[in-house]
């Protein structure tokens, strides 16, 4: 394999090094950005939608606002948005820092203590009062906001540690205990406030899953059944753009009665348009046959938070 020199005395050469600096410090400051724009879209959506029609949405931050409206209805306290927010996050902070990665924590405490600070800051701004406009858009921004920090490897604090703790420590879609977790919020503010906005509030968090479905697909997975006539060199290009293995059959196909070959790799659907692409490139004749997988056991190449 040929090393890179600099050209006439031999010396490594530093321009690579330097590259992947300038892409970390490109892959930052998007991180960052990102982040702050997803924060303060939640931020505003609170002040503005879920304010407005007085929902619960999913998570730490139904909790966090049942406990405040709880606590001025029955004790005439008033508290701030961040005082019961932040410390509700600390044990999905904690279950962060051990088990998730150091980067990704940080990020999602930046988004934590943003959204939160600026939920307290904002003005309350009244955009519409049809509660069926306020659920179906509150919802799509807040799945969108959510899915701008899920993107560049942050979360938006509470159920979000805990479903990613969940889906790449344990292999469990988490998805069936938050829905638990909210049913058990939307029950107590039904019993505290009535039934109506409690019932909205399932369209609210209805509406958030979707946008969050549709735009991130890392814990997503779909298989991959190839045939072609260039197995290594599929094979090849797939190790080394996802890190998947793959599995090789041999058979015969009816039609010419000549051998084939059959790829059989699971990759996270996030990958397979780039993938379908580049096999394309290297067998424009492969036979690529995608499927939704359910549920996968075994060893899975998970890319790292870090």
């Amino acid at each position: 394999m040929m090393k890179n020199k600099k050209e006439g005395n031999g010396e490594p050469n530093e321009a690579i090094p330097e590259a992947m600096r300038e892409s970390r410090l490109k892959k930052e400051v998007r991180c960052f950005i990102f982040c702050t724009v997803g924060a303060l879209v939640m931020a505003f959506n609170l002040k503005s939608f879920v304010s407005t029609g007085g929902l619960f949405p999913g998570g730490f931050s139904g909790a966090t606002l049942l406990i405040i409206r709880a606590l001025e209805k029955f004790v005439g306290l008033t508290l701030p948005y961040s005082a019961v927010y932040l410390p509700l996050n600390l044990i999905p902070i904690y279950f962060g820092v051990r088990y998730l990665g150091k980067r990704f924590t940080i990020y999602s405490i930046y988004v934590i203590i943003l959204s939160s600070v600026m939920t307290d800051m904002l003005p309350k701004v009244h955009i519409t009062y049809d509660i069926l406009l306020i659920c179906i858009f509150g919802g799509l921004i807040n799945g969108a906001a959510i899915s701008l920090c899920l993107y560049v490897g942050a979360s938006g604090g509470g159920t979000d540690f805990i479903s990613i703790y969940l889906s790449e420590k344990k292999g469990i879609d988490a998805w069936n205990y938050i829905l638990m977790g909210n049913v058990c919020i939307l029950v107590i503010a039904g019993l505290m406030f009535g039934w109506d906005k409690p019932l909205y509030s399932i369209v609210y968090q209805f509406c958030t899953t979707q946008v969050i479905q549709t735009l991130f697909k890392r814990y997503n997975k779909h298989t991959l059944f190839i045939i072609t006539d260039m197995p290594e060199a599929v094979y090849g290009r797939i190790h080394d753009l996802t890190n998947h293995d793959a599995t090789l059959f041999r058979g015969e196909g009816f039609y010419q009665g000549t051998e084939r070959s059959m790829i059989y790799s699971v990759v996270s659907s996030e990958e397979v348009n780039m993938l379908v692409k580049e096999i394309k490139e290297i067998d424009p004749h492969a036979f690529i046959n995608v499927w939704k997988t359910e549920q996968l056991a075994g060893r899975f190449y998970k890319r790292p938070n870090d």
